[in-house]
């Protein structure tokens, strides 16, 4: 084997470089220097991204294992911007006395499950992509429970951990059922030998459920509101956006890649986890009085959304889905940002609590609404051309009803969001929340933010790139 080969893998050796460097500085630094921890950490991983956002050409590593593909690039970098609004909007939390001497068990143990991320994004083995399921799934257990003398954080990182360790190992059932109705873990020589046999679909259902729980998907969807209630919120929006990112972009791949020859099997079940997800989700949302909660129905909600692009199975629907994760990591990213300024401020995070925000923090105000319509897909925000392009793909393979049902979905969703929004600027209060100043950082996330979902609709290179580089894969 050509050891050398492994060195073209620049993004993960890149991200561990960084884990290295954090990890040194933390221990060796002394308390003097500490204090500029975060501002390094930012930098660093600042220049990790600019360093590997670049596309390169096509290759594999260890016979097939880790696979590259142009479009890669794309999806991680969209991840790393996202990890990277996280560790601005993170800042005051991680510099509280309490939080001050786990800064660094923060910044490793998200970079960890970014790297598993990467490992599932780049697999071209079952192996692989296991290893990099678990290594981005047991550190975000910890993080959930990052505040440990937190009853609620305690209880959500038992909750997800438990469930989380069950689904894993019903995915690794499955994937012993390919091995063994096949002989081989490899992506690239399985489609050639799934023959749609009932083994063979039961080894993907088995398989498909880790990914449907990461995903959050009705009915794997119980842990999630208590997880989000209970993390930390910048711990939360993380969870929520960048996690779901990535296993969304490897559900699509697998399915597309692995399992084409059980499009006619795994299409309907998409189909009905759509429906149910989109729609069971809505109605709870509806439902929530607490913010965290209402945002965790969104995001299932949301991934229901996201299917309608996986479902389709084209090229289309890939560009659909990337270019659907860039929208939602600014728009979900702003409103947590938003409640996580709002909750270390004042502790407040009902909707009731809201009453009035516009009259003493109109700055907050206007980007939390600005988040909640590109969520709804209100045009001309980012979030309408994101829904406009799913919605296009699945109905260019002819999910006409789906579609239908989804377009129905959204005037329940424009109705819970505009719930906020209406306690934001309408709803009077004798006892607003006090005006917030926000930090350097935590403004610095609102502006990127707030800029991509006002602009990125508009800027057609970025979904004409994006689809151009999916159609090779």
């Amino acid at each position: 084997m050509d050891y050398s080969s492994f060195l073209q893998m620049h993004e993960e050796f890149s991200l561990l470089g960084v884990m290295i460097i954090l990890l040194l500085y933390d221990i060796f630094a002394s308390e003097k220097y500490l204090k500029y921890f975060q501002p390094i950490a930012i930098v660093l991983f600042l220049v990790h991204i600019v360093l590997n956002c670049v596309p390169r050409e096509t290759f594999q590593v260890s016979g097939g294992m880790y696979e590259y593909l142009p479009i890669h690039s794309y999806i991680k970098t969209f991840l790393n911007i996202g990890t990277l609004i996280v560790f601005l909007q993170a800042h005051k939390f991680l510099n509280e006395d309490a939080n001050r001497i786990k800064r660094g068990e923060f910044y490793f143990l998200t970079l960890s499950t970014l790297l598993g991320m990467y490992f599932m994004i780049s697999a071209g083995n079952f192996l692989v992509f296991y290893l990099g399921l678990e290594t981005a799934s047991v550190p975000m257990a910890a993080l959930v429970a990052f505040d440990k003398y937190n009853n609620k954080a305690a209880e959500a990182g038992a909750k997800y951990i438990l469930l989380a360790v069950f689904a894993s190992s019903i995915s690794l059932f499955g994937i012993s059922l390919i091995y063994g109705s096949t002989g081989t873990l490899y992506f690239n020589d399985l489609p050639a030998l799934i023959t749609g046999t009932p083994l063979q679909i039961l080894a993907f259902v088995f398989f498909a459920v880790g990914l449907f729980f990461k995903i959050s998907l009705v009915p794997f969807h119980l842990w999630a509101a208590d997880v989000y209630e209970g993390a930390q919120t910048n711990i939360t929006s993380y969870l929520s956006v960048i996690s779901k990112g990535s296993a969304v972009f490897v559900l699509f791949t697998l399915l597309v890649k692995v399992f084409a020859s059980l499009i006619t099997e795994w299409q309907p079940i998409l189909w009905i986890l759509a429906v149910l997800s989109i729609t069971i989700a809505n109605l709870f949302a509806i439902r929530q009085k607490n913010l965290k909660r209402f945002l965790a129905f969104s995001s299932i909600s949301q991934a229901g959304y996201i299917l309608l692009a996986i479902i389709s199975g084209s090229a289309i629907g890939m560009s659909s889905l990337v270019y659907y994760v860039l929208v939602y990591i600014f728009s979900n990213l702003a409103a947590f940002g938003v409640i996580s300024v709002i909750e270390e401020r004042t502790g407040k995070i009902n909707i009731q609590d809201y009453d009035g925000l516009y009259q003493t923090n109109p700055n907050l105000s206007f980007v939390m609404m600005l988040s909640l319509f590109s969520l709804a897909g209100i045009p001309p925000f980012a979030g309408f051309f994101s829904k406009f392009f799913v919605f296009s793909a699945a109905a260019s393979q002819g999910f006409y009803v789906l579609v239908f049902i989804a377009l129905l979905n959204t005037i329940i969703s424009l109705y819970y969001y505009l719930l906020i929004i209406k306690a934001m600027f309408l709803n009077k209060s004798d006892h607003p929340i006090e005006p917030i100043k926000s930090d350097f950082f935590a403004r610095v996330s609102f502006a990127v933010c707030t800029l991509a979902i006002i602009a990125i609709g508009f800027i057609s290179p970025i979904y004409d790139q994006i689809h151009l580089i999916s159609f090779g894969m």
